[in-house]
């Protein structure tokens, strides 16, 4: 297990009422999976919709299920719209 920091970008920041947090975990999925438990049914549909950057890199499902190395930095980005 390894310390994964979460940083919620607007709206899911308003879906976690957070705008981080430390989650220890085997795997960002894990963590992910964690927050969405703790925090509710919103912010899980907000990580549904999100792209997920891990280290600052776009993670794909896959990705997220393999077990970590050491701390990683995640990051919940939703959909914005804007002109």
């Amino acid at each position: 297990m390894f310390p994964v920091v979460i940083r919620y970008w607007a709206g899911a920041a308003a879906a976690a009422g957070v705008e981080s947090e430390t989650i220890e975990a085997g795997t960002v999925a894990e963590a992910l999976a964690s927050a969405a438990a703790d925090r509710g049914p919103a912010l899980q549909r907000v990580i549904g919709i999100s792209s997920i950057l891990v280290d600052g890199l776009r993670s794909s499902d896959q990705d997220r299920d393999e077990n970590l190395a050491g701390a990683v930095q995640v990051e919940v980005l939703p959909p914005f719209a804007g002109g």
